[in-house]
């Protein structure tokens, strides 16, 4: 493992021990950072294998801290985003926003990286199409997930459902998740390709 993957691994290990400490709800705990320990498992069987780019790895590493943080403190409680509420005269915590906006940012490189390199569309103008197409997927699969929690649950999933009173919560994460995967594919693109380059 090269040097700045292993930094980002300890990186990633020193936030998730912090954020088991002594969490707020120790259920929406593994309900929050389940995705987390999933993807790294994953990385880490197929690093030999497949090795993504830094900047895939990096905002891998971050969206799994964000996971991480909303796990210790809930999404509805984290404490930046608590500031910014009485800022902005907000009527509820967005830190599950920023979240869901990673949701699309962070999966749309990783699928387009896996996309150019694994040669897996001859019809390069489909990609983008499909590429949100999959993050859109992924957060359809998340909502349905916090769906069953709460019929599974009850009143113990509430903290991770996080709706935090709002009718639309469903939908806005969803649109979170589009406007996230569409900047990555507009903004990120010149620099994965740079990087892209570098390993070929």
């Amino acid at each position: 493992m090269n040097t700045p993957h292993l930094a980002l691994l300890i990186g990633v290990a020193i936030v998730f021990v912090w954020s088991g400490i002594h969490p707020f709800d120790r259920l929406t705990w593994w309900l929050e950072v389940f995705p987390a320990i999933v993807g790294i498992t994953i990385l880490a069987a197929t690093y030999r294998r497949f090795r993504f780019t830094t900047l895939v790895y990096t905002l891998i590493a971050i969206h799994i801290c964000i996971l991480c943080v909303g796990g210790h403190w809930t999404y509805a409680r984290e404490p930046v985003f608590d500031w910014l509420k009485q800022v902005f005269h907000w009527s509820r915590n967005h830190y599950d926003r920023l979240g869901h906006f990673a949701q699309g940012f962070v999966p749309a490189l990783i699928a387009r990286e896996m996309f150019i390199r694994l040669n897996i569309l001859n019809r390069k103008r489909w990609q983008p199409f499909l590429i949100i197409s999959i993050c859109m997927a992924i957060s359809v699969t998340y909502e349905f997930i916090e769906w069953w929690s709460a019929l599974i649950g009850g009143s113990a999933s509430t903290e991770f459902l996080g709706t935090q009173g709002d009718i639309w919560d469903t939908q806005e994460d969803m649109f979170m998740c589009l406007i996230g995967a569409t900047c990555a594919l507009l903004f990120m693109r010149p620099w994965q390709d740079r990087q892209l380059a570098k390993l070929r």
